[in-house]
């Protein structure tokens, strides 16, 4: 493939990978690489690094330079994919691939979420044998269209955990290391978890075993 500056490069990144309340959010974003020195301009990096009110900003801004797109799986549909043998590295490939088919890139840029990049980029590439892929570890850190599509999901897992805490209450950032998250889920009584909650987690099944 012939990569120039009209090559459509796509960036891929999730928000909400191991965490036991609330979705797993996939982010997208596409532009022409002639394009992407807007993302450095207009401060762009990965989102981990940023606040939550420049990452809302920086999301709108991201939106109005770029085709975006976000793929949400909600806990129970993680439980029922890992109830029948999908691995969450899986899960997230699943929805990589859909997103990929939506935005048919030339170039696509992600962050690499197995331990081995080379079989992570190989499992990419099956998905379009056409476009050229970038698969590295912190390549949210690396290049500025996986620190947008790192923005994108981020902004879109903190509106859905808006949600969720509009119906449940404080239920902290969903991630097992937040205390507010424990807290929240020892207050559950019968082992009776909300819809919410990621219930294959490993934090949920010593709870069931107390």
């Amino acid at each position: 493939m012939d990569i120039n500056e009209d090559s459509l490069v796509l960036g891929i990144d999730e928000a909400g990978r191991g965490s036991v309340i609330g979705p797993l959010v996939i982010g997208g974003v596409l532009m022409p690489k002639k394009k992407t020195r807007f993302l450095d301009r207009i401060g762009v990096k990965d989102s981990k690094k940023l606040s939550s009110k420049k990452r809302t900003v920086l999301s709108r801004k991201i939106k109005k330079i770029a085709k975006f797109t976000t793929f949400i799986i909600n806990a129970q549909e993680i439980d029922y994919m890992r109830n029948n043998g999908t691995n969450l590295n899986q899960i997230e490939t699943n929805g990589m691939q859909n997103i990929i088919n939506q935005m048919n890139p030339d170039i696509c840029c992600i962050d690499c979420i197995d331990v081995n990049e080379t079989r992570f980029h190989d499992n990419i590439q099956k998905i379009n044998q056409d476009m050229k892929v970038i698969t590295k570890h912190k390549a949210d850190d690396i290049y500025n269209i996986v620190s947008a599509a790192s923005i994108i999901a981020k902004v879109e897992r903190d509106k859905q955990l808006a949600i969720i805490r509009s119906e449940y209450g404080p239920v902290g950032s969903g991630y097992p290391s937040d205390k507010n998250t424990i807290d929240y889920l020892k207050t559950i009584k019968n082992n009776e978890f909300p819809p919410i909650v990621r219930q294959t987690w490993s934090t949920i099944e010593n709870m069931k075993n107390r």
